[in-house]
């Protein structure tokens, strides 16, 4: 069997009756929005290209001393001078004078990116109360880092997020620098924030575990963001995620007959798991990462079947526990 293109109404068709687990009522608990938190995104790219003498420079960094140290790395230079030198020269570099200029053009207003991290950041706290909420500013990294993520602050470099037809684009494989553009900005920050709650079994390196893993990641993306639509958490196309979908008979034989599940040869893992424009051992057709794909169906299932809280899954580190008793069986395509 092989991956086959669909008219639009058979899409429509199997994203209505295959998806329906994933497409809930798009709604935020009034109980969760009216927690007392509020996110203030500080715009750093504004600050520092507004600078231009040493003295600015210096007031920026005592200013900001968790993004001096965290992002800059201040400690690992000789001393501040030598960090302001470099400032100063990329304030004074014209390439990343016009890459500002972009930057500030489509990035004038961030009030959406800013509204849907305050709910997302109110989510986690509502179902992990022990969630330290971090400052978050943006930046602009020159494509050196996409986002920096700590304990305390997360930095978003806004460059990587320019839309995907401008002529400034991160040094990147084409299916890896489409989802580099500002939908996915708020779930790759939940998905990676994940990672703090996402228990796992340090013993098991099989092929299930990873799968897991990348579906309670997912599933945690999606339970935070119940308004994002699924191709802007897994980074699939709209006609991707149906003709997965309308295959997923055929990818899960292909699992099973091949006695996935259990194989711990990391080269194989990748293979599956890893990134890639598509999942040759399946199909040229076939996405990659199909394994973090039926991954997140496997724990979809087994979070419907056991109706546990959030909390509950992302503490569960048994994969093949989670695997047994989700009782997952694929939708049969068309």
């Amino acid at each position: 069997m092989k991956f086959i293109r669909f008219s639009f109404l058979s899409i429509i068709i199997i994203l209505v009756f295959s998806c329906g687990k994933k497409t809930e009522e798009c709604q935020i608990d009034q109980e969760i929005l009216d927690l007392d938190l509020t996110v203030k995104i500080t715009r750093l790219e504004d600050e520092f290209f507004n600078a231009s003498s040493k003295e600015d420079f210096e007031f920026l960094l005592e200013k900001y001393p968790d993004f001096a140290e965290d992002y800059l790395g201040k400690s690992l230079y000789t001393s501040p001078d030598s960090l302001i030198s470099e400032l100063i020269a990329i304030h004074q570099d014209s390439a990343m004078t016009l890459l500002y200029d972009s930057v500030k053009f489509q990035f004038q207003d961030f009030s959406d990116i800013e509204k849907d991290l305050e709910n997302a950041f109110k989510s986690i706290k509502y179902y992990f109360p022990e969630f330290k909420v971090p400052k978050v500013y943006t930046f602009l990294s020159g494509f050196n880092s996409d986002l920096i993520i700590t304990e305390d602050l997360i930095v978003i470099g806004l460059d990587y997020y320019l839309p995907t037809t401008h002529s400034f684009q991160p040094d990147l494989p084409r299916y890896m620098a489409e989802r580099y553009d500002r939908p996915f900005i708020v779930p790759m920050i939940i998905t990676a924030l994940s990672s703090r709650f996402n228990e796992i079994n340090p013993q098991d390196n099989t092929m299930l575990a990873e799968m897991i893993y990348y579906g309670k990641a997912y599933h945690f993306t999606k339970a935070i963001l119940p308004c994002t639509s699924d191709q802007f958490i897994i980074g699939y196309t709209e006609d991707e995620i149906a003709e997965c979908y309308a295959n997923e008979e055929y990818i899960w034989a292909h699992f099973v007959e091949n006695e996935l599940l259990y194989e711990t040869n990391p080269f194989d893992i990748t293979k599956y798991l890893g990134e890639a424009p598509f999942t040759d051992a399946i199909s040229t057709k076939a996405p990659g990462r199909l394994g973090r794909w039926l991954g997140w169906n496997i724990v979809d299932d087994y979070q419907f079947n056991q109706d546990g809280s959030l909390p509950e899954l992302m503490a569960n580190p048994d994969a093949e526990q989670i695997f047994r008793q989700s009782g997952y069986r694929p939708r049969p395509g068309n």
